[in-house]
């Protein structure tokens, strides 16, 4: 490929905003690195955002995204944002993580930008809706299976069913998949504007996806990331999520939206 085609394709690679975790210990933002590989291997640019509160720098950074993915998290969400006393096994809770990721999903919302959110990224999206939290589920939900199923991570260690019609059914091409799990908290009571997709066996919601026309939000429980290299659902979420990411920039450009996300959307 010469350097002019080179330009011309990279051009057309939808930029990515992926929110930062922080690292108390050493005082340090960071992200783990299968996020940033999975969006470059789809067809996406990832951008960092760092974990700074201000409306001000968000507005700033987001211009010129075309997508954001909101990723897990070792935090878990403030009980107090959606009125609810701390359980004894919450666990820490990183102030800035929320405030930064709840003022990105406003931008989201004004922009009306495709979002991909994963595990904390989903439970998060649904507080910012209303919704609630299951903040401990070994002692808050009755029999569950095993959802911190430990090294090796990229393992699928649980099946989920999907809903018909759904997205995610459509990507799996099925109505149940196979999936990792790392989480301890879990989705409570639906947001607004939000419809699960997806449950465990014991019955905790794996998936939400935006109820409105038009609008490409999907969350989901486990992590995508870590199977994007085998694994065939990853692969179909991070391609749906890039070719979304990918159109929303050709049309806030003036350019025509290509026929594949009517291909991946009908």
């Amino acid at each position: 490929m010469d350097n002019a085609n080179a330009g011309a394709t990279q051009a057309h690679r939808p930029r990515i905003g992926i929110t930062m975790r922080l690292e108390l210990s050493a005082d340090r933002f960071y992200l783990g690195r299968h996020y940033s590989e999975a969006i470059e291997a789809a067809g996406g640019v990832p951008v960092h955002i760092s974990l700074i509160p201000d409306p001000h720098y968000i507005s700033a950074v987001m211009d010129g995204l075309d997508g954001i993915l909101l990723p897990g998290s070792d935090s878990d969400v403030d009980p107090l944002r959606f009125g609810a006393e701390p359980h004894p096994n919450l666990g820490t809770v990183q102030p800035i993580k929320d405030e930064t990721d709840l003022l990105v999903l406003e931008e989201v919302e004004k922009r009306s930008l495709p979002l991909f959110a994963i595990c904390f990224g989903m439970q998060v999206l649904n507080v910012s809706r209303g919704g609630t939290l299951i903040q401990d589920i070994g002692s808050q939900v009755s029999k569950p299976i095993k959802h911190e199923q430990g090294a090796p991570r990229d393992r699928p260690s649980h099946g989920i069913k999907l809903a018909k019609p759904s997205l995610l059914a459509k990507l799996a091409a099925a109505d149940e998949a196979m999936v990792n799990s790392h989480h301890h908290q879990a989705i409570e009571n639906v947001g607004r504007e939000l419809v699960a997709t997806a449950w465990a066996v014991d019955g905790l919601i794996e998936a939400v996806e935006d109820s409105r026309d038009g609008r490409f939000i999907l969350g989901v429980q486990w992590h995508p990331e870590m199977g994007w290299k085998t694994d065939k659902l990853s692969q179909e979420l991070f391609k749906w999520f890039i070719t979304a990411a990918r159109n929303y920039g050709r049309e806030n450009s003036g350019s025509e939206v290509g026929a594949q996300t009517e291909v991946v959307m009908e």
